[in-house]
């Protein structure tokens, strides 16, 4: 029988050990347990002794949470007393606000110079189907995929495409981050250089095409920005094309420096720079009228190219040289690597496989940032005097004190003949 109570309670001592440690497990939400938490409300209902213990048992549960939660935040290191060093900024800084009195800053303070700057005027794009715009271009980055129709370029993005040299990454939404700034994304910049490739390299045999003046047009007429098929053209053969430029003629507009095809004259009066009453503001100087600039016109022979970094523009060869009947006359651009023109008979194609960047020569220098601006216009109510020298202020005393002296002369013989004619 002894032996039977002992194993009992052996069993009830580890039944109660594992409900213990049971309790004992950490909450996931809180760092505590269940057994404390029951030690500590069974405390708090013996020292508060409740009349309906069993009723607020829910809300003594909660103020003790409430209680260790208020405990925990007491150990928060207190707010640091303010300094010196603080106390005096704030007393400082009365004197870096503006005062409140206008007429009174007036009196005491030089009002500040205003900015004379003017931002250049923007030169405006040019329409769809017209100049840089003529065409309209699509792009795939693999095949199936979708194809993405490429925006408009602008002047702005071609002028600035001039001046950086950046890779393509493929995404055409991703920025171009260059100096001077690229207005635009990279897809604005690839329609960019697309427009200076086509302008560049896009050729045709001579008398492919044709312009079709007529014998009234006036000299000083826009230049022609169509052509139309030679109907008559009988084509040229291939050694002649291989050996002289002048057979290739350009059939895309050239891009001028202003970004555009056709030259559009900036020094029109905007309608930001007129008043209310509509009419033009008055300025010092009335602005040199620009001197337009002119293009080559269409059709216009690759031997007028004009050499970069002494280099050859066009490089031409036959494709075959065993089989010179069946050959094809081959041109390639130094200028625009990547970019090939064959021509045989009456046919011809232009293409372009490349990296995107124009030759730039043995080595490329980013462009420098402009100057800075000045501040204020140089003129002698700005500009510090240098303090005189001894000498410089003994003549100077010397001269004051003998124009004292005429003074005081001029004054008693004045008084003299007061008197004299009383």
């Amino acid at each position: 029988m002894d032996g039977q109570r002992d194993s009992s309670s052996e069993r009830r001592l580890q039944s109660a050990a594992v409900f213990k440690a049971f309790l004992s497990k950490n909450s996931t939400k809180s760092n505590t347990n269940l057994y404390d938490h029951l030690t500590r409300l069974l405390l708090k209902v013996i020292d508060e002794q409740p009349h309906n213990a069993v009723d607020v048992i829910e809300d003594l549960s909660y103020a003790v949470k409430q209680d260790l939660f208020e405990d925990r935040q007491s150990n928060l290191r207190d707010l640091p007393q303010t300094t010196a060093a603080e106390l005096l900024a704030e007393k400082q800084r009365l004197l870096f606000t503006q005062q409140e009195d206008a007429e009174q800053e007036d009196e005491l303070i030089d009002p500040l110079p205003q900015s004379t700057y003017k931002p250049p005027p923007l030169v405006p794009k040019e329409a769809m189907g017209t100049g840089a715009n003529k065409f309209v271009y699509y792009v795939c980055k693999e095949p199936g995929l979708p194809w993405v129709k490429l925006p408009s370029v602008s002047p702005a993005q071609i002028t600035v495409a001039r001046q950086i040299r950046k890779f393509f990454s493929g995404r055409l939404d991703s920025p171009v981050n260059s100096y001077p700034p690229f207005p635009g994304n990279e897809g604005n910049y690839l329609r960019a250089q697309i427009a200076r490739i086509s302008a560049g390299t896009q050729v045709s045999p001579q008398g492919f095409f044709q312009t079709g003046e007529e014998e009234g047009d006036e000299e000083d007429e826009a230049p022609r920005d169509s052509y139309d098929v030679n109907p008559d053209f009988e084509g040229i053969s291939v050694a002649e094309m291989v050996e002289s430029l002048s057979t290739w003629v350009h059939h895309i507009q050239h891009i001028l420096q202003q970004g555009r095809c056709t030259w559009v004259n900036l020094a029109v009066k905007r309608e930001e720079d007129q008043n209310e009453d509509g009419e033009a503001e008055e300025t010092e100087e009335e602005p040199d009228e620009p001197e337009q600039e002119v293009g080559p016109p269409l059709l216009t022979p690759l031997s007028q190219d004009a050499e970069i970094f002494n280099t050859p523009p066009w490089t031409t060869k036959m494709s075959s040289t065993l089989t010179s009947q069946h050959a094809a006359a081959v041109l390639r651009s130094n200028l625009w690597p990547g970019a090939y023109a064959y021509a045989c008979g009456k046919k011809f194609e232009n293409i372009y496989v490349g990296w995107g960047l124009k030759d730039v020569g043995e080595g490329y220098s980013p462009p420098l940032p402009p100057l800075p601006q000045k501040e204020y216009p140089s003129g002698p109510e700005i500009t510090e005097a240098q303090d005189p020298s001894v000498e410089e202020e003994q003549v100077l005393e010397e001269a004051l004190d003998e124009q004292e002296a005429e003074q005081e002369e001029l004054d008693d013989t004045d008084e003299g003949e007061l008197l004299d004619d009383d």
